[in-house]
């Protein structure tokens, strides 16, 4: 059996925590900063846990992880 391939463009969109959670960074940070507020942008810097609903998708891009 050969091994399987990981989804380079969910490799680097994803990161398995040590928990085992699956996390992104949001979108919407990186440009036209002038009309969010602060509250706002602050809030856009952390990551996120994605939703279950999409997590055996994204455990299924990244077999290995």
């Amino acid at each position: 059996m050969p091994k399987m391939k990981t989804n380079r463009g969910a490799a680097k969109r994803f990161k398995v925590t040590g928990t085992g959670k699956i996390v992104y960074s949001r979108s919407n940070a990186s440009h036209i900063l002038t009309k969010k507020t602060s509250k706002r942008k602050r809030r856009l810097r952390k990551y996120d846990v994605i939703d279950k609903s999409n997590r055996d998708m994204v455990k299924r891009l990244l077999p290995y992880q």
